[in-house]
């Protein structure tokens, strides 16, 4: 009596394995992008940067829809720094003019 694997019990599984592998590979599938986002220090921005990563989890035809609703983020982001208010801008200096 031999410990050894029958050969066709392998060839079976072979087979198997090979009529299971297209399953296991979707190319269509979604797949993570693993595009490194580094901070900016800017919580704002960060976090529109940190949404980039759902379009890693959609279809191609899912990414539109992040992508836009993070280029409005970071719009309106860019259009709130023109909003804050600074410091107030130094009046010109008053010059008398002679008479």
């Amino acid at each position: 009596m031999s410990d050894s694997v029958p050969e066709t019990e392998i060839q079976r599984d072979s087979v198997q394995v090979a009529v299971e592998a297209p399953d296991a590979y979707d190319p269509a599938a979604p797949a993570p992008l693993n595009v490194p986002r580094t901070p900016t220090g800017n919580a704002e921005v960060d976090a529109q940067l940190e949404r980039l990563g759902d379009a890693d989890h959609l279809a191609t035809d899912g990414h539109v829809e992040v992508y836009e609703d993070v280029h409005r983020g970071l719009r309106d982001a860019l259009t709130a720094l023109d909003a804050r208010p600074g410091p107030p801008a130094p009046s010109p200096p008053y010059h008398q003019s002679r008479s």
